[in-house]
């Protein structure tokens, strides 16, 4: 296979990849989902990812079929990513896609609930030393990934997801790791160069000859000052000999033997005498450096060799241990629970219990748990079952597109084998996920393009689920009302699931069976005059606006007479008695309060 066989490798980037990599190892950092290389080697991080999602999970992504639909995806995505452990963690998570097909998305469900067990079975101080262990081993390479899996060990952790650690060797990991470290094999010994040395603290004897060996080559390279110490402390030419012999042992720290072996025997000048003195000191201290060193690489790569296979398994197994807890510690901060993955040979199914929007939940916004259901179903709520499109209406801030977005955000989560925000969801796996949201334009423009990515993947082969917000709001209210209608009966009659919220739902009376009308109900001013909402759909139910809420609150709002005239002369017009009776209401609660 070559680099432009794969989807977004055009020419241009296939020749930096092939000039910075090699065509063999590129292929291999796409194959692996290695989006640091590809990065490092000159491609943007956005790029680099898009490649590799497709590279992972490109049919998966068909699920995608629209542009708010990737929007919903993209930000579940960069949520997920804030609970990542390690940048590599982040790069899989960023890497993650829906999966084509009921098998690999059950398969990797379990795989994450699993996780998920594992996570919420330790205690905030094992969690804690779990997270120290990816934190203090941050680097890509294998030392790194070695010494994580050694810290994890040391934390306790060894069932569910973290079981392919205690499988490990601890002690031939441990020696083979070190020898990696010593054998600058490590982030560190790579950035600065030490390359094939080995390095300090891998043996005290080696240190001890190399830290003599740079206090000997410092006398060589100052002898004069040596000549001028030796002197001062011979009283004649008989002891100059001993002196030196003294001054550096005393100062370089030297056994007295390797002195004295170093000591020419013939008699010479005194600046000679010291100058090949020192000369031969340093060749002597640099023979046995290099010989100690021998024996250290050797008896490293001994202990290498006998735990490469640890060493290999542990960076295998700490790559996958990070993706998991980070999944798993997504889910448990958000409570996410496992869906059920429905059989749907002939029907389809969305439904949700207690089901909650993730970004209110991120936002930390009190959110009221919701129920709904699309098709055959076994949850414990009033969703009929035998109804697969529905229209939802209701009151302006009531909640109709956050529920849009939750339902989004748990069919996607499903589909990418992930538990989803509800305490109980049943799913089918769908081929095609088309969500609008309202666009705030009116023109013929964006009514085609709209048309143009909201009914080709209606009338494709395979299961769909429509999930469309406002469409009224991209023509005028007449002919919104026939192309809805339109779109609930294509929905209908090509078997897919949808949810279309409106304000025109007395406009497409009566509706294609089976469809339903639910309803969203404001239910009141609180004492502070914000909109009251019970977000809970009413199915079966018409939903309303109702605009003498707003207007009330404007009313009681009106500092200026002449501005309360012109909001009373509203509440006239949506119902006077309704208005007093809305303020009355809000004035008996603050009372009561």
């Amino acid at each position: 296979m070559r680099l432009e066989d794969y989807w977004g490798v055009g020419p241009k980037t296939a020749a930096l990849l092939r000039e910075e990599l090699g065509e063999q190892r590129a292929i291999e950092a796409i194959e692996s989902v290695d989006s640091r290389t590809l990065a490092e080697a000159g491609l943007s991080r956005g790029r680099a990812t898009r490649i590799l999602r497709r590279a992972a999970g490109g049919e998966g992504l068909d699920l995608l079929a629209t542009r708010d639909s990737r929007s919903v995806y993209r930000d579940l995505v960069a949520l997920i990513e804030e609970y990542a452990v390690t940048e590599s963690a982040a790069d899989r998570v960023r890497v993650l896609t829906p999966l084509a097909n009921r098998e690999a998305i059950a398969d990797r469900l379990a795989e994450t609930m699993t996780a998920v067990e594992s996570w919420r079975a330790l205690d905030e101080d094992t969690r804690e030393a779990v997270l120290d262990a990816f934190d203090d081993h941050a680097g890509a390479g294998e030392v790194d990934a070695a010494e994580t899996a050694l810290a994890l060990l040391d934390a306790g952790v060894s069932e569910g997801v973290f079981a392919p650690l205690a499988e490990l060797d601890r002690d031939a990991l441990a020696d083979a790791t070190r020898a990696l470290r010593a054998l600058g094999h490590g982030s560190d010994a790579e950035a600065s160069g030490t390359g094939r040395r080995v390095a300090r603290g891998a043996d005290d004897e080696l240190d001890s000859l190399r830290d003599a060996l740079g206090r000997a080559e410092d006398m060589r390279a100052d002898a004069d000052a040596v000549l001028e110490a030796v002197r001062e402390e011979a009283r004649d030419a008989s002891e100059f000999r001993g002196a030196l012999r003294r001054h550096v042992v005393r100062e370089a720290d030297v056994d007295d033997a390797i002195v004295q072996a170093a000591l020419p025997d013939d008699a010479t000048a005194a600046d000679t005498f010291v100058m090949e003195s020192l000369r031969a000191l340093v060749a002597e201290l640099r023979e046995r450096v290099d010989e100690r060193e021998r024996e250290v690489r050797e008896r490293l790569e001994r202990d290498l060799e006998a735990g490469r296979e640890a060493v290999d398994t542990a960076v295998a197994a700490v790559d996958d241990v990070a993706l998991d807890v980070s999944l798993a510690r997504f889910a448990v901060a958000f409570d996410l629970r496992e869906p059920e993955l429905t059989e749907g040979e002939t029907e389809t199914t969305l439904a949700v219990e207690g089901a909650r929007n993730l970004d209110l939940v991120a936002a930390d916004v009190d959110v009221q748990p919701v129920d709904y259901g699309l098709g055959p179903h076994t949850l414990d709520i009033d969703a009929p079952t035998e109804d697969r499109v529905a229209v939802l209406t209701g009151a302006n801030s009531g909640g109709k597109t956050t529920l849009l977005e939750t339902l989004a955000g748990v069919a996607l989560l499903a589909h990418m084998g992930l538990p989803v925000p509800a305490e109980r969801a049943q799913v089918t796996v769908v081929d095609r996920l088309v969500f609008h949201r309202r666009h705030a334009s009116f023109n013929a423009g964006v009514l085609e393009s709209t048309l143009r990515s909201v009914v080709p993947p209606v009338t494709q082969e395979g299961r769909t689920l429509l999930l469309v917000d406002e469409f009224e709001a991209i023509t005028e209210p007449g002919s919104a009302a026939d192309l809805l209608h339109g779109l609930l009966t294509l929905a209908v009659e090509r078997g897919a699931l949808g949810v279309f919220v409106t304000h025109l739902a007395e406009d497409l009376e009566p509706l294609p069976t089976p469809a339903r009308t639910d309803g969203i109900f404001a239910e009141g001013l609180t004492t502070d005059l914000e909109l009251e909402v019970d977000y809970q759909p009413r199915f079966g139910t018409l939903g309303r606006s109702t605009p003498e809420f707003i207007v009330s609150r404007l009313v009681a709002e009106a500092g200026d007479p002449v501005e309360r005239q012109g909001f009373e002369t509203l509440a006239a017009a949506v119902g006077q008695q309704a208005v007093q009776r809305t303020l009355a209401d809000a004035e008996w609660s603050e009372g009561a309060e």
